[in-house]
This record gives structure tokens, C-alpha cells and sequence, in this order.
């Protein structure tokens, strides 16, 4: 046990450094990159010496890789600008592994996002974020619980989040959680808890913070019910008073009617989606947007066609409201998908929005994805598209299927 401390000691002095590091924006980057070396240079030789032949200790390590292209054509609409996004993010981690004789694992990890849009001139800006975790796994009976700590990446939660919770665009560009994940596996049902605190209280900066929860479980080898659901508390900076409180719920119903055809997937799932909102200095009271969506997804040979379509109420009612400071609301407020707004010439009662998408995602591993797709947009009339190309790599999971077939 002494070991032990002694190991996490100087890892939790390394983990405050780094955080006085990262609020430091004048400082120079390259200092970051140095501690970052010497921790990765050091922390093998702690870690060996510290197996004191109950609990085991070994180094770990992760690497990450995303690049993203999504070139916007939304000129037919006002839902979006126009515009291409394309750039890379590398999320290399390293620290230590414990296992405890009882079934019990803990992981502490320290590191860095390398982030690059491509030709955007900062040549030198390549230090987007540090990231640093603690992760403890426990299997009790039939329940694997998982609990993570920290500032750690985002594709740790497991819910396959709607859209209209977050766009594909926020959830590459604001890849990192800072709060707490909980999460619950069972052999045919998971959920998750978690907080994202957001931002803290300054002259400019407002409070925010996100509690989520997403679950599922599978009641027959076809019919699967779930949810998905936040509380997002926006609150005032010292310039804007002001608080907005937005609700979102999302139950739904899935049926995989693959199992009766020849298809790598052929999937209904229907959905409610259910919001309250309440802008509590200017409007004084909630309001209620809502709708129903059913999403089709078919897919062979890694090619498929997957059509969502909602119906419904202009589900960000305050994106154009503007706060006691004059500053708009706008994707601060609202982290999904702006074509959920329904109406772009300021009408307002339900409506129709569908997103259709064309898709090639071929299986290589669980390691890596790739995605190319075409998305098309329509209300009323034709909204816009997108040309979307993703791709990810994660060590980690190259990593678990080689352990489990040793």
C-alpha cells in the first residue's frame, strides 16, 4: 500500500501542475511538451518498481486519432452558414494500471490534444487541450461499473446520441468531458450518468454545467427500449445576468429487423423528443418544444441509406435571444444540430425536418472507422447538404482484442 501511495503522489503533483498549466494561456507551450516527456520517461521505471507482489502495477497507454471533413452547403437556408471544416486531432495518454487481487482495476492517465485544422495559418497552435483521468472498473455478479473522473475524452460515454443533443461538428471539436462519468453493463441492458461541467463564473465567462443520462435495454432480440436525456443549467457571467434552464428527453423504441434478412443492419427506431425551457429573466416561464422522429437505417456490404425524420416544434426557441450583454444565445445554449430549429424566417408552430444520408462505412476493425457520406436536408423545401468524411483510430480497443484472444 505504501508503494502505492508513493506512485500516486507524484502523478497527483504532476496532474496539478499540468491544470495550473492549462488556465496559463500566456505561457509558452513548449514547457507543457516537456513535462509531458519527462512524465512519459519516468512513470515505466515507477511503475515497476512499484509491484509489491499483491497488487499489480504496469504502464499504460492510449493514442487516439480523428480527422474531420464536413464541407457545408446551406446557402438554401438559414439554418447554417456555409462553410468547410477540416482538421485532425491526436490524443496520445500515459499512466498506470493497477489491478487489485479482488476483481478491482484502476487507471490513472495524463494527456494532451494535438489539434490541427488544416491550412487555418496557426502553424504553432497545435496544443489544444490537456486531459487527465481516474478510471475504476468493478464487476459485481452480472454488473460491470465503471466510474471516471476528471477531464477525460468524450467517447467514453457509450449512448449513441441523438443529433438534436449534440452535432457531429461540437462533439470533434469539444472532444473532452470535464466532471464525472458512472456507468452500469448488464449482458443485455447499460446506463450512464455523468456531469460536463462547462464553464465557470468570470467577467465574460458564463456558469454552465450538463448532467446526461442515457440508457438501454434489450427486452427481445429485436425490440430494444432506451433514452436519452440532459439538464443543461446556463447561468450568468459578472456582465450578463441571467439564468436559462433547457431540458431535453429523448425515450424511444428500436426494432433490428435484420435477423429476418440478409443485411448487415435494417433497424425502425421511434422517437419522442421532449424539451423544457425556461429563460428565467426575460421570459419568466417554461416553454415546451417537442416532437416525434422515426429513423430508418438500412445497411449491406458497408453501404447504406439512414433517413431521420422529425416532426415537430422549433426545438431551440431562445437561439436568437440575445442576453443582457448583447451577446446571442445561439450554439452556446444549443449543442445540437441547428436544422432542429424547424423554421428560419421566424413562423413558428410544427413542421417537418428530414435528413437523409448516403453512406459507405466499411468494417475494418473495432479499432478504426471510417465514413464517407452525403447528407441532404429538407423542410419545407431543400435546406442544404453536407460532404462528410470521418475517420478513427483507437489503440485501446486494437489493444483489448489482442488481450482477449491471448
Amino acid at each position: 500500500m505504501q508503494c502505492l501511495v508513493g506512485v500516486l503522489i507524484p502523478c497527483f503533483v504532476v496532474i496539478q501542475l499540468f491544470a495550473i498549466l492549462r488556465r496559463e494561456k500566456e505561457k509558452p507551450m513548449n514547457l507543457k511538451f516537456v513535462i509531458f516527456v519527462l512524465v512519459l520517461i519516468l512513470i515505466p521505471f515507477v511503475a515497476q518498481a512499484a509491484d509489491d507482489g499483491r497488487d499489480t502495477v504496469s504502464f499504460a497507454y492510449d493514442v487516439d486519432f480523428e480527422m474531420y471533413f464536413d464541407n457545408r452547403e446551406a446557402s438554401r437556408s438559414h439554418f447554417s452558414k456555409s462553410s468547410t471544416l477540416f482538421g485532425a486531432i491526436l490524443t496520445p495518454s500515459i499512466g498506470l494500471d493497477v489491478r487489485q487481487k479482488g476483481g478491482m482495476q484502476h487507471r490513472v492517465m495524463l494527456g494532451v490534444d494535438v489539434m490541427r485544422e488544416f491550412a487555418s495559418g496557426d502553424k504553432y497552435k497545435l496544443l489544444n487541450d490537456v486531459s487527465f483521468w481516474y478510471r475504476m472498473k468493478k464487476t459485481v455478479k452480472k454488473t460491470d461499473i465503471t466510474l471516471t473522473a476528471g477531464i477525460f475524452p468524450r467517447n467514453f460515454t457509450e449512448g449513441d446520441w441523438p443529433l438534436s443533443f449534440f452535432s457531429d461538428s461540437l462533439k470533434f471539436y469539444d472532444n473532452n468531458l470535464e466532471g464525472l462519468l458512472v456507468q452500469f453493463h448488464r449482458p443485455a441492458a447499460y446506463f450512464e450518468l455523468g456531469c460536463d461541467w462547462l464553464g465557470m463564473y468570470g467577467d465574460e465567462s458564463r456558469e454552465r454545467f450538463m448532467i446526461f443520462a442515457s440508457g438501454q435495454g434489450r427486452l427481445k432480440p429485436f425490440l430494444t427500449l432506451g433514452y436519452h436525456a440532459y439538464l443543461y443549467h446556463f447561468s450568468c457571467s459578472r456582465k450578463a445576468s441571467g439564468v436559462v434552464d433547457n431540458i431535453l428527453l429523448n425515450p424511444y423504441v428500436k426494432f433490428d429487423l435484420d435477423l429476418v434478412l440478409p443485411l448487415e443492419e435494417l433497424s425502425i427506431s421511434l422517437n419522442w423528443l421532449q424539451g423544457a425551457q425556461n429563460d428565467r429573466k426575460f421570459i419568466g416561464k417554461y416553454v415546451f418544444p417537442a416532437g416525434f422522429q422515426i429513423d430508418t437505417d438500412i445497411r449491406k456490404w458497408g453501404a447504406g441509406i439512414r433517413n431521420r425524420f422529425f416532426y415537430g416544434t422549433d426545438m431551440m426557441p431562445y437561439y436568437n435571444s440575445i442576453d443582457a450583454s448583447g451577446s446571442k444565445y445561439g450554439n452556446l445554449l444549443y449543442m445540437g444540430d441547428p436544422f432542429y430549429r424547424i423554421h428560419d424566417d421566424g413562423s413558428s408552430g410544427w413542421g417537418p425536418y428530414d435528413r437523409l444520408e448516403a453512406y459507405w462505412e466499411p468494417k475494418i476493425g473495432p479499432y478504426l472507422n471510417i465514413r464517407i457520406a452525403a447528407v441532404f436536408h429538407f423542410h419545407k423545401k431543400y435546406s442544404g447538404c453536407q460532404q462528410m468524411v470521418t475517420l478513427k483510430f483507437n489503440l485501446d480497443k486494437l489493444l483489448k482484442r489482442k488481450s482477449s484472444k491471448s
